[in-house]
């Protein structure tokens, strides 16, 4: 089948792979105009761009979608039909409709659980013991078309969101071969969504950093696992802001009060959380240092216990 595809971050690149691998003719990809990225500012591709280059496929970057330029573009491609993945764009109606078979999208839940920017963060900071990929039919609305394929995992009790996002993407590039064989053959089903039940993933911010220690340590084993690698959690230790990247829970309970330092040496930092509970801090990253060991940390500012 021809495909335009359309997509700009890691996630996006299996799915194009799965695609070419399939046998699909790639005709071109739409991505996100190169960023400037780092202290020197200097303009970066996106991991689609970079592959697609490296596959010698068209790359198109519109700054707008909504002007007619990009609709000229894909009409020049003639795709029979548009595959979406991460783009990080809502699409117009025009665009919608052109192709023969339409627009298909590949997202990170299942819906119409977590619509939205980063629904694979949510799931995790919110608890979810399962999620998974969803092919489904564009609408205007976002992410509410109607479901062709899901297919379901469950998240690990300390599985991050990056390596989630890792899983994810690979299952997505699968599922979404299976589902433009159907396409093909016509028996892709059409299962609209429960708007009912419907929950939204939006993007995330630095606002959801702080860690509330009067929540109970699995939540905030959930806020650490979820923020990263951005905004990632934040605490102050010593009278310094740090990034926390990597917590265990205790099994074990303590009369403490919230936000008390129970324990501080080689095994980590270990805070009193709601609910008597316990979390054990493992590797942090102090403001304007490397990431590091807590026990390392511990070494030039100490904490006392209590």
């Amino acid at each position: 089948m021809n495909i335009l595809f359309m997509g700009t971050p890691d996630f996006a690149v299996p799915s194009l792979q799965a695609l070419l691998e399939a046998g699909h003719a790639v005709c071109g990809v739409f991505t996100q105009p190169d960023k400037p990225k780092n202290r020197g500012m200097k303009l970066q591709a996106s991991p689609v761009k970079e592959f697609a280059l490296s596959k010698e496929i068209p790359v198109f970057q519109p700054g707008k979608l909504r002007d007619g330029t990009a609709l000229a573009q894909m009409q020049s491609l003639d795709p029979e039909l548009i595959v979406v993945a991460a783009y990080g764009r809502i699409l117009p109606e025009d665009i919608l409709n052109a192709p023969p078979y339409g627009c298909i999208n590949v997202h990170s839940s299942l819906l119409p659980k977590y619509r939205g920017a980063a629904p694979i963060n949510w799931a995790i900071l919110n608890g979810e013991k399962e999620t998974g990929v969803t092919i489904m039919h564009m609408a205007p609305e976002l992410d509410a078309g109607d479901i062709i394929l899901q297919r379901s995992t469950p998240i690990g009790p300390d599985e991050t969101a990056p390596e989630l996002f890792d899983r994810l993407a690979q299952m997505g590039g699968a599922l979404l071969v299976e589902a433009v064989a159907q396409l093909q053959a016509g028996t892709a089903p059409q299962i609209p969504q429960d708007g009912s039940q419907a929950t939204y993933a939006p993007m995330l911010s630095r606002e959801l950093s702080p860690l509330d220690w009067s929540k109970p340590a699995q939540a905030l084993h959930n806020q650490v696992r979820g923020l990263l690698p951005w905004p990632a959690a934040a605490g102050v230790f010593s009278g310094i802001r740090c990034k926390v990247f990597l917590t265990d829970i205790i099994d074990h309970t303590t009369t403490a009060k919230p936000g008390t330092v129970v324990e501080a040496g080689k095994g980590g930092i270990v805070m009193a959380c709601g609910g008597g509970s316990l979390l054990r801090i493992l590797e942090l990253q102090p403001d304007g240092k490397k990431r590091m060991a807590a026990a390392d940390f511990l070494r030039g500012h100490p904490l006392a216990t209590g």
